[in-house]
């Protein structure tokens, strides 16, 4: 028995959401008294692989395979699945993310498991918990499966650190050449940003900024606070913004110290990806807007008249430092 955790690796790195799913699954591990071992497959060095010992972890799985450098969720099912089979594994974490949410599901096909997405709490008696209707409501769900699928809610779980190094070993499982039917012809990442889902400070924007030609004043309070920008659906739907920027519902869900919500009204779609927040400022000209009753704080003004001086005022504070 064990836990097997997916540690996603970007170029050989490993993001901050693969260290929120060893924190998981290490915790669980520990909760049932087995063993937290990690896969990642790619090109991540063994000294990369080592070092996540920091967060807990015995032992790590390092699959280098220059076939595999970019996702393929069939075979990277296949791979999973193996290993989880070779170690007798009950419980698979991964995050909560596009790969996660492309690969559980199959996983959990192919292992005759059972799967919950986008948890909020530990696994504890074979049940469960995750948020539903948009955040309104929590959801208990209880495992009959022997093997449990679990991907976990992005920013519930504080990232925590132990000491030591993780033992690394090779792993190699064979699979179909038909599991390479799908190439990636070009990746384009998006690069000099912090990404969202990684963002302890966003300032956002909808649709009452009336054009993308007002944006400079939002990415000039960002560049000051040293923070990511998004934006409401209605933005991205008009191609102001970028669709990456789009958090709410259908979008990105959030969870940053801090998320300055600016000119959006905050209908419950958008509040969906964003009320995990832990400190919500809210900066609107209508005294009715839905979001200040989500808000932590609440300015009721003409975005176009608070945020020149807000930012202004914070260039004065930062010079004073």
């Amino acid at each position: 028995m064990s836990v097997l955790i997916y540690a996603e690796n970007i170029n050989g790195r490993f993001k901050k959401s693969c260290l929120e799913s060893l924190t998981y699954g290490v915790k669980l591990a520990k909760t049932h008294n087995t063993e937290a071992i990690v896969i990642t497959i790619g090109n991540a060095s063994d000294t990369d692989c080592s070092n996540l010992g920091v967060y807990g972890v015995s032992r790590v799985l390092n699959v280098r395979d220059e076939a595999l450098i970019t996702l393929n969720t069939q075979a990277y099912t296949r791979v999973i699945a193996e290993a989880a089979k070779a170690h007798h594994t009950t419980v698979i974490v991964l995050y909560h993310n596009s790969t996660g949410r492309a690969i559980a599901p199959r996983l959990a096909v192919r292992l005759k498991a059972g799967l919950v997405t986008a948890a909020t709490t530990l696994l504890d008696n074979n049940t469960i918990q995750k948020n539903v209707y948009a955040g309104k409501a929590i959801a208990t769900y209880k495992f009959n499966s022997d093997i449990k699928v679990i991907t976990i809610n992005p920013n519930s779980f504080p990232i925590e650190e132990a000491e030591g190094t993780a033992a690394v070993e090779s792993f190699t499982t064979r699979y179909p050449d038909t599991d390479l039917n799908t190439k990636v012809i070009e990746t384009n990442r998006q690069t000099g940003t912090i990404p969202l889902p990684e963002a302890e400070l966003v300032v956002s924007g909808g649709r009452g900024l009336k054009g993308p030609e007002n944006w400079g004043m939002i990415e000039e309070l960002a560049n000051i606070l040293g923070a990511a920008t998004a934006c409401s659906r209605a933005v991205s739907d008009l191609h102001w913004r970028p669709h990456h920027e789009h958090v709410g519902q259908t979008g990105l869900t959030i969870r940053p110290n801090l998320y300055i919500a600016i000119a959006i009204s905050g209908a419950i779609q958008h509040l969906a990806g964003v009320n995990g927040s832990k400190t919500i400022v809210v900066i609107n000209k209508d005294p009715e807007a839905p979001f200040f009753k989500a808000a932590d704080y609440g300015i009721i003004g003409d975005a176009f008249e608070v945020v020149p001086k807000l930012n202004e005022a914070l260039k004065v504070y930062k010079a004073a430092l």
